[in-house]
């Protein structure tokens, strides 16, 4: 009956396709890992799956590419022993069973070829050390030589081997385990855990980009926190975002305290999460308080201040993505304009929301408004009932109140109604320091509601400015 069942995840025809190839090869091979993982997980057929041959992968997906419709082309990458042929919307990665051996200095092993129990000690951990047979004498076999369905049964993350020699020989895998235990929401095995633990300086020799491709796929898992805190657990958060690590803890002074800022921090994760699938959002939600580090204060009439912790925090965005190898474009700048705003709605929905801070708020925001909304929503961590259903009133009342003054308004993305072509026509200019105040002067009215976000008022008022700088119409 298993068996029946293990031959459905092979149901597709680009398997009997591989199957036959590798018989006309006189190769043996299996589809092992993600594919099988997620397949006995029922999570659904992932876009790429790997393909284990006993032999020469490399000819195995060449032999496979000739019987596809459409010939695909095979993408060879000799240094690693593998192939890529892309058919239809799946990526199929053949790779010839190798063992491996390392080099304490380099995560890059030294291979060899091996068998396929080879193959399988060298996996990560046991759920992808799973493998089906696509051979026509047992086709549909499963092998697990390490109890990886007893692991999948129990929500475990484990390794084949002995946890310290998997994660010193490769320590990317300390990431992944983390990352598989998010995702999933699985359980690291304990020794496993503490071999991670011991192991944690070993991250060092990883690349950044790297790190950050998991750290991605761990802000992008249903429940980041459970991820973020295991990091921290095991000690890889410090090396990782030290920033991030410097927020933990709570500091009391003649008996005034402050919230522990990093599981707040986590808690806004998990909230924004529920919300939006948008990775940059979820990077500024992790980052939005890290200037609290660095501007924290305690005044004895006041408490705890972290004045100006939203404009440090911008700045150090910069920094980390830069030592990260992040990108240095419209992304990272996004996430600074997040944490320089993250506190504004909140001020606003604290105090009488002014027609002019809402212009000003939706001027500064532009097509993030909503995404600045999301994200201060988010932001609510509080535990009392009443406090949270205020908050969360008074953001509907700034949210209501930006659509009213933006309807109104048209403030968003907005271009002054006056050109400075305009002004140095009407007051016969060249280019001058003027045309720039009288564009800042106009802008600055409409935002005061001084005049509305109209051509003929603004003309009016350009006039009334010039004149009071000394210029004299043209004609």
């Amino acid at each position: 009956m298993q068996e029946e069942y293990h031959k459905r995840a092979l149901s597709k025809s680009i398997f009997n396709t591989i199957s036959d190839a590798a018989e006309e090869l006189s190769l043996d091979c299996y589809v092992i890992g993600g594919f099988v993982r997620d397949y006995l997980l029922q999570r659904g057929i992932p876009e790429d799956i790997d393909i284990v041959a006993v032999g020469s992968g490399i000819a195995l997906a060449e032999k496979v590419a000739s019987k596809l419709e459409g010939k695909p082309q095979v993408s060879v990458f000799k240094n690693f022993g593998t192939a890529m042929v892309k058919n239809q919307d799946i990526e199929l990665e053949f790779v010839g069973a190798r063992k491996e051996s390392y080099n304490r200095n380099s995560r890059k092993p030294i291979v060899e070829n091996g068998t396929l129990a080879d193959d399988q000690k060298r996996r990560d951990f046991t759920i992808n050390a799973l493998a089906l047979s696509l051979n026509k004498n047992d086709f549909g076999k499963l092998l697990d030589p390490f109890n990886g369905i007893s692991d999948l049964k129990n929500q475990i993350i484990r390794t084949p081997l002995e946890p310290g020699i998997t994660y010193s020989d490769d320590p990317l895998r300390m990431m992944r385990a983390i990352r598989f235990a998010s995702q999933l929401g699985f359980k690291i095995e304990s020794k496993s855990l503490a071999a991670i633990s011991e192991n944690k300086e070993r991250l060092k020799i990883i690349s950044n980009e790297r790190i950050v491709d998991e750290l991605h796929k761990i802000l992008l898992s249903k429940k980041p926190s459970v991820g973020l805190a295991l990091l921290h657990k095991t000690g890889l958060l410090p090396i990782i975002l030290p920033e991030l690590t410097a927020l933990q803890g709570i500091e009391e002074v003649e008996g005034q305290k402050h919230k522990d800022n990093f599981w707040h921090t986590l808690e806004v994760v998990d909230n924004i999460a529920e919300t939006t699938d948008n990775l940059w959002l979820r990077w500024a939600a992790l980052l939005h308080d890290i200037g609290k580090a660095p501007t924290k204060k305690f005044h004895k009439k006041i408490g705890w201040t972290f004045h100006g912790h939203e404009f440090v925090g911008s700045k150090m965005v910069y920094k980390l993505f830069k030592r990260l190898h992040m990108p240095l474009n419209e992304k990272m700048k996004f996430v600074q304009k997040m944490v320089m705003m993250s506190s504004r709605p909140q001020i606003l929905s604290e105090d009488f929301a002014t027609d002019s801070a809402i212009r000003r708020l939706v001027f500064d925001a532009g097509d993030h408004v909503e995404d600045l909304m999301t994200l201060c929503e988010a932001d609510i961590t509080t535990k009392n009932q009443k406090k949270q259903r205020r908050y969360k009133n008074n953001f509907k009342v700034v949210r209501q109140k930006i659509k009213e003054v933006e309807e109104r308004d048209h403030i968003r993305n907005f271009q002054p109604p006056v050109s400075g072509e305009e002004i140095m026509e009407t007051f016969n200019l060249k280019p001058c320091r003027e045309i720039g105040i009288i564009k800042e002067a106009i802008k600055e009215a409409i935002l005061e509601g001084e005049i509305p976000n109209e051509y003929e008022a603004s003309k009016a008022f350009m006039i009334k400015k010039g004149q009071e700088l000394g210029l004299t119409l043209n004609g």
